[in-house]
């Protein structure tokens, strides 16, 4: 295993791939640095002596700025390094030429739906409309386990807290985010549970829901109904009987839509998950297939990265649009839209939002930007996509899902159970992670800095990928876990 690691070739600073003590002698392109002080793993340690005010440069870019003088050998953190970012930026298209090189097909063991569209789990959802009804919703779960085998892979009830009582965006989320997922080809049969009194009732509903399979999808408006718990029985026994008509079949890896996440990061999410996640991207664009960035908050410090993929001036308009509106989105609460790094990153060893966002956008690879898309909208063009959301793990997840997203790939160096309402593949940036907590991550990209090459990791990932778009749990499957969470901005009446 390496001891340290620089990045590129313009860096002053290296990374500490394992903790290193004080006084080792590391040596980098030719010279002998030696540690002025303990270096944490994925800390960061000076290349060179850093006056107060000069950048710090890490990933060939700037990372903030040195608050005080920074000797050669010097640990590099919050105590001696500040973020150089500001508010609203103007900016200027530098088109970067990204060809993507077509390569050989791959398949998938997938489900055909009627419409066309495929999915990669065939399983019974069961949709509130509105909080009151949660409890009904997961006791239902509960209840139609009993229908899990054969084709039909799991039930699983998608508790929230709204539905009612919102205004303005808040209630236009709410109902797009539900019809999205209404409408979400991983499931096979759908219960819309509804309570009757809510601003956000199926009635309101099925406009944002618009053409739909009966067979497929089922309302119930429990204040309508004498005994709830039987009529929703006999309606996801109706569904049950519906979805286990499909099964599997080959498709076409043109077909597969991948979101990609990060959270918990850490100082190797950058050096080893993130990229390697990447390089899936850039074969799953090649191979005709659609991937999702999001994380908007996540993209400050290296937008401009993005920005100059965007396939035409359209694109890059509105990459600026999705950048600026967020920033407008945090001064408009007075909040300041640099300090995102987590006590978590922290102690990983990110220092600044840029740090973090530039080590975040190696998810991206280096595949043209082909659209942006609005929270909540669906996804429309093949390659690779930016998305409208924040930086929470639940409300990304569970946009990249409504967004069409068959499966999330989500990198962390810190570790994290949760689940979306697709499957949520957990990737460790460090071995130590995936052997602590071998119940939560399905993939290890740690070995990328143990002996593994690029290479080869790369492809095994996109194997992995192909086990589970065709029927291999993740972890938080395998537990039992789904979750989902609506951005929420306003007022609650």
């Amino acid at each position: 295993m390496q001891d340290f690691i620089k990045i590129h070739s313009g860096d002053n600073v290296a990374v500490a791939l394992k903790p290193l003590s004080s006084g080792t002698a590391a040596e980098i392109g030719g010279n002998t640095i030696t540690l002025l002080e303990d270096i944490p793993q994925g800390h960061k340690f000076a290349l060179a002596d850093i006056p107060a005010g000069s950048s710090v440069i890490k990933y060939g870019c700037a990372i903030g700025m040195a608050k005080e003088p920074i000797k050669t050998g010097a640990w590099i953190h919050t105590h001696n390094l500040k973020t150089g970012l500001g508010d609203l930026l103007t900016y200027t298209y530098e088109k970067q030429e990204t060809a993507v090189i077509s390569t050989e097909e791959r398949f998938f063991e997938g489900y055909r739906r009627p419409d066309g569209k495929v999915g990669v789990r065939n399983e019974i959802w069961i949709i509130p409309t509105v909080g009151c009804v949660n409890n009904i919703a997961t006791a239902l779960e509960r209840m139609s386990k009993k229908y899990v085998g054969g084709t039909i892979d799991e039930v699983a009830a998608f508790p929230h807290p709204y539905g009612c009582s919102q205004m303005g965006d808040d209630q236009e989320y709410t109902r797009t985010i539900l019809a999205d997922l209404i409408n979400h080809p991983n499931a096979g049969g759908v219960l819309v549970l509804g309570l009757g009194c809510e601003n956000s009732s199926v009635a309101e509903l099925k406009p944002y829901i618009g053409d739909y399979d009966e067979n497929r999808v089922k309302f119930l408006v429990t204040q309508e109904s004498e005994d709830e718990m039987a009529d929703a029985m006999e309606l996801i026994g109706q569904l049950a009987e519906y979805a286990g008509t499909f099964h599997r079949e080959p498709v076409s890896c043109s077909e597969l839509i991948i979101g990609m996440k990060c959270g918990g990061s850490d100082g190797l999410s950058g050096i080893t998950a993130n990229p390697t996640v990447g390089a899936f991207s850039d074969m799953l664009v090649s191979k005709g297939g659609t991937t999702i960035l999001t994380e908007v908050p996540e993209m400050f410090g290296a937008e401009t990265l993005l920005m100059n993929r965007c396939q035409n001036e359209e694109t890059f308009e509105k990459t600026v649009d999705l950048i600026n509106d967020f920033k407008n989105y945090f001064t408009s609460h007075n909040q300041t839209i640099y300090e995102n790094p987590s006590p978590g990153n922290k102690k990983g060893g990110i220092s600044t939002l840029e740090d973090k966002s530039l080590g975040c956008v190696q998810k991206s690879g280096s595949a043209p930007v082909v659209d942006v898309l609005k929270y909540g909208e669906p996804v429309r063009d093949k390659g690779l996509n930016l998305l409208s959301a924040p930086g929470n793990d639940l409300v990304a997840s569970t946009a990249l899902a409504a967004s069409g997203a068959h499966i999330v790939l989500f990198t962390t160096g810190r570790g994290t159970p949760f689940a979306c309402p697709v499957p949520t593949m957990k990737i460790s940036t460090n071995t130590a992670l995936s052997t602590k907590k071998s119940n939560w991550i399905d993939f290890n990209c740690g070995v990328l800095v143990e002996g593994t090459d690029m290479d080869t990791l790369k492809n095994e990932f996109f194997d992995f990928v192909i086990e589970v778009a065709s029927g291999k749990k993740v972890k938080s499957e395998e537990a039992g876990f789904h979750d989902m969470a609506i951005f929420k901005q306003g007022v609650t009446l």
